[in-house]
């Protein structure tokens, strides 16, 4: 259609007072690490959204995959309360440590992150070979002294390698220091009543090229040499854990999660009522209610820090991109950071990536920034698709 014919038509539309309807925009944003929480980055979104388009009816759903920030999202849904206990830092010094209460007592949420992530610990300071996740077993304990008996345990975000040691210790089982032996004759009999469900977004085994000392260690400070430690001291555990309960968890995908507290959970699976690992995003989804607020909306709007090739194992933007696409819901993600393969990667399942960042710049300086380049994304993201086009 010619310029002067389409602007004719738009005229027409205007002077019969027909205009398309407000549409109902759900904001599910993850985190952006570092800089801004899911509860941050949807507000900033929303807020630029409806400077475009205040019309429009905009619902927040803040995300996360079972990492740090999972509570700050679960407690934004709302009919939950914050805890807190005394724990371990990976370290082995006393915090305070955050949980979440169902209103109705009946069930726990608790994040690996709180005691036993790596931002607690300094760069400097890391020590992969003394980490512990023991002060995630203080909080599992805290939710047990409290009457709970359902629990979901995000795992992500942890500064150990230790196979789930320290949090067993903390439960009541004896370990001997080289994790070579292994009682779990103390271990807390209260678990048999318990309800886990273990938010895990890897499939790594515990052990060799693919394990969690070979693949995340580095990151917690391991040195290569540390590396082959820190695997031969797992695997010494393995030995150990699966003599004294009878099951062989050391290869099941997701036993190298969290430094192996995968495996150390698996492995006591039949302790346990019931103890089932469940990709972080669906466990955080079906407790913040999702579902229920995507099939009421026309546009979901995701994001994260990050979308590169990554974002196909689990991470939030393709949980919510294949949520939206099976509920015939069209899908928009923003990213800090936009690369081809992460573009590519949401395109397969019908979603569209827009970077935030508005110039060339460091990570450090998209962090410093704040809240404000992603209103303005969420501002020329609503005025794209208002365009009329007709």
């Amino acid at each position: 259609m010619a310029a002067a014919p389409r602007m004719a038509a738009r005229a027409n539309r205007a002077a019969e007072g027909v205009t398309r309807p407000p549409l109902r925009v759900l904001v599910a944003p993850d985190s952006f690490k570092g800089s801004l929480t899911s509860v941050e980055v949807a507000r900033a979104i929303a807020a630029g959204w409806l400077r475009a388009r205040p019309s429009d009816t905009v619902r927040l759903a803040p995300l996360a995959d079972g990492g740090e920030g999972t509570l700050v999202a679960i407690e934004a849904a709302g009919g939950w309360t914050w805890r807190t206990s005394e724990a371990a830092d990976p370290l082995g010094r006393p915090i305070r440590a955050s949980w979440l209460a169902r209103e109705d007592g009946a069930a726990a949420f608790v994040e690996m992150a709180q005691a036993s992530g790596l931002s607690l610990v300094a760069a400097g300071e890391r020590d992969a070979t003394r980490a512990t996740s023991r002060g995630t077993g203080d909080v599992l304990r805290a939710v047990l002294d409290a009457g709970i008996r359902e629990i979901a345990l995000g795992i992500g975000g942890s500064a150990t390698t230790d196979g789930g040691a320290g949090l067993l210790r903390a439960l009541g089982a004896t370990v001997s220091d080289d994790l070579a032996s292994v009682s779990l004759a103390g271990l807390d009999p209260r678990l048999a009543e318990v309800r886990l469900r273990i938010a895990c977004d890897v499939t790594n085994p515990l052990l060799g090229a693919d394990g969690a000392a070979a693949v995340y260690g580095p990151q917690k400070g391991a040195t290569p040499d540390l590396v082959a430690l820190l695997d031969a001291r797992n695997a010494r555990w393995a030995d150990a854990l699966e003599a004294a309960t009878g099951r062989r968890e050391r290869d099941t995908p997701g036993a190298g999660a969290a430094g192996g507290v995968g495996f150390g959970l698996l492995a006591l699976g039949s302790r346990f009522a019931s103890l089932r690992l469940e990709p972080g995003i669906d466990l955080v989804m079906a407790e913040a209610g999702f579902d229920a607020a995507l099939a009421d909306a026309d546009l979901v709007i995701t994001g994260e820090g990050r979308i590169d090739h990554q974002t196909a194992f689990g991470k939030t933007a393709m949980g919510v991109a294949r949520r939206a696409r099976a509920a015939g819901v069209a899908c928009i993600a923003v990213g800090g950071g936009v690369t081809p393969d992460g573009i590519a990667t949401l395109a397969n399942v019908g979603a569209v990536a827009v970077p935030v960042s508005e110039g060339p710049g460091t990570v450090e300086q998209a962090m410093a920034a704040g809240a404000a380049p992603l209103e303005r994304c969420g501002e020329r993201v609503a005025r794209l698709v208002g365009l009329d086009l007709d």
